[in-house]
Formats: structure tokens, sequence, C-alpha cells
């Protein structure tokens, strides 16, 4: 896996040990995860943007933004989907996971499923 910077909606306070927050665009905070050579080179957080501004594409901008190469997510409509990919960014689905740590460790070990337009999931849109 190459470098990679990835971005988790998380609980207060984020980081590793934090939990998936079930909405993305209304998250407490983004966990930052940076990887490197398929291992955790560094974890790190990002405060969310209020939804209102910008919408659905609020999020979007802002993490591309930052940088951000992959989105962790339980759930997504088509036009936030289209959004990352549009500046892309990819979107994968958290496969049930509940902390942090166990979703980038399925993500390393390439067992979580890759959003697309064919199979949005949780239908909310941001």
């Amino acid at each position: 896996m190459k470098n990679l910077l990835v971005a988790i909606p998380s609980n207060n306070p984020g980081g590793i040990d934090s939990e998936l927050a079930g909405h993305f665009g209304h998250c407490d905070i983004f966990t930052l995860v940076k990887i490197e050579d398929g291992k955790i080179a560094n974890v790190s957080t990002l405060p969310s943007v209020p939804h209102e501004q910008g919408g659905c594409m609020a999020p979007v901008n802002y993490l591309s933004g930052n940088g951000v190469n992959i989105l962790i997510a339980g759930g997504m409509g088509m036009r936030p989907l289209m959004g990352f990919e549009s500046v892309g960014i990819d979107v994968y689905h958290y496969n049930g996971h509940v902390k942090v740590v166990d979703i980038v460790t399925s993500l390393i070990d390439g067992s979580l499923p890759k959003f697309s337009n064919e199979n949005t999931c949780g239908g909310g849109d941001g």
C-alpha cells in the first residue's frame, strides 16, 4: 500500500482509539491516519466543517484541501460520493468495524469494500 492520508469521521476526541461517527457530514471530528509502506505512520485530528457551509460538498472540498486520499464512512448518498470521486478521494465502507484502529487495519489488509455508484450505502448524503 502506497503512502496515503486516510480520513475517518469520528466521535470526540478523535484519534486511533475513537469510534466511527455514524454520519460523516455531521461528525464531531475527522481522525486522519497517515499510512506509509503499509503501516500507520501518524495519527492526527481535523475539526469537522459545519455541514451548512456548502451542503454536501463542504466535507468533500474540506478533506480534499487537507490532502486526504481516502475517506472511510458508514453510509453515503450519490451526491457526496460523486463529489469525492471528482476530487480523487476514494471512499470505503467501514464494514461493521466500530473503532478507528480496526477500520484502518482492515483497510491496510485490503478487506474494506469500496463504495461505487452501484453500491452507495445508507443513503444519507453526508
